[in-house]
């Protein structure tokens, strides 16, 4: 080393020394550092393992067991097991929320609780356009699922799915959410939470938890192309539209819903161009159901629909969510452009009539 070199050696380490001797002392005075600091004695068995189990003791106990059976007709009447699901306990005066494919065609229902209680349950009221049902059970002292309606669950977040496949007892499987938003999958009214969190027989109606073991949905089905269920593709039904519904089911039985009497599809470049539009937007009206509240309007196949009472639609999604809220009988103005020509028309709002249809496996 040249005696040239001495000066810029001392340069460079006199910055990383001060820079040393400055972490050193805050470090000496922040407790909660030192406790972070890799410690060298410390094993392998020692190291502290990412572990789920808080979230599962604060939302496992909530979820329940769901046994129907149905009544056989003739001389011999008996009750005959008819099918296999899970619920969730979602108030303390016994509130149980579950899938209406569970419940649909039983004539008892039995709830089995984690702690080893048997209950027979209320059918409170079921919607299948969004295959769910509300139960009731007369206990006491029961656990309750936790809840916040803020939390919005994002591709990526850790899940876990919990409930009785194959009748095996409670069962949790972890996975990620793969995707928000899915519909096609059912009727208009879902947009499901696709998961690769395991979803088998059984485990329909159960809870779908954040990390922290709070609800984010409602386990319904894994997904089938042709008798095979696929691998890692599972879905459920959010907690937001679920916890919707379950108001209006305790509140009416039943969910009243306003229908419009069509079918259509959201506007796209190619629709734009066949139909002459100078935009990319609303909905281009595919049937008209005859004698429904759009036919008796005058609306037509090819009209395409802008604004529902002078909101702009901005996706088929929104216009059926529109529609459904709208109580029955209520008159609503629909902006529509036909040949070019805009204009608005008077719809009055018919109720949604039930749906004959099961419920999707």
């Amino acid at each position: 080393m040249t005696v040239k070199a001495l000066p810029l050696i001392r340069y460079i380490l006199k910055p990383v020394l001060a820079g040393l001797a400055l972490a050193i002392i805050i470090v000496v005075l922040n407790p909660s550092l030192r406790e972070r600091l890799p410690r060298l004695d410390r094993s392998i068995s020692q190291v502290e393992r990412a572990s789920f189990s808080s979230a599962v003791r604060r939302a496992a106990p909530a979820v329940v067991n769901i046994y129907s059976h149905r009544q056989t007709r003739g001389n011999f009447s008996q009750l005959l097991p008819q099918g296999l699901g899970s619920g969730i306990i979602m108030h303390g005066d016994g509130y149980i929320l579950t899938n209406y494919h569970v419940v649909s065609s039983a004539d008892q229902i039995f709830v089995a609780l984690q702690d080893g209680r048997l209950a027979n349950a209320e059918m409170i009221g079921s919607d299948p356009y969004t295959d769910l049902a509300v139960l009731q059970i007369a206990e006491s002292d029961l656990p309750v699922i936790p809840l916040d309606l803020k939390r919005q669950p994002k591709v990526g977040d850790m899940v876990l799915a919990i409930g009785n496949p194959y009748n095996l007892g409670q069962t949790i499987t972890q996975g990620i959410i793969s995707a928000t938003g899915r519909n096609g999958l059912s009727s208009s009214y879902q947009d499901f939470i696709q998961t690769d969190a395991a979803i088998n027989q059984g485990n329909s109606g159960g809870a779908l938890v954040d990390a922290d073991g709070v609800l984010v949905g409602i386990n319904t089905a894994n997904y089938q192309w042709l008798g095979d269920a696929g691998v890692g593709l599972n879905f459920a039904i959010p907690i937001e539209l679920a916890y919707k519904i379950m108001g209006k089911l305790i509140r009416d039985g039943r969910v009243i819903r306003g229908h419009l009497g069509l079918s259509g599809s959201p506007v796209n470049p190619t629709i734009a161009r066949l139909l002459r539009l100078t935009e990319v937007m609303g909905v281009a009206v595919g049937e008209v159901e005859p004698g429904g509240p759009a036919d008796r309007a005058g609306l037509r196949p090819n009209d395409v629909l802008v604004a529902f009472n002078g909101e702009a639609i901005v996706s088929t999604d929104m216009l059926m969510d529109s529609i459904a809220e709208t109580p029955p009988g209520h008159e609503v103005n629909i902006t529509l452009i036909r040949q070019g020509r805009r204009f608005s028309v008077p719809v009055t709002i018919d109720e949604k009539p039930p749906m004959a249809a099961e419920a999707p496996r």
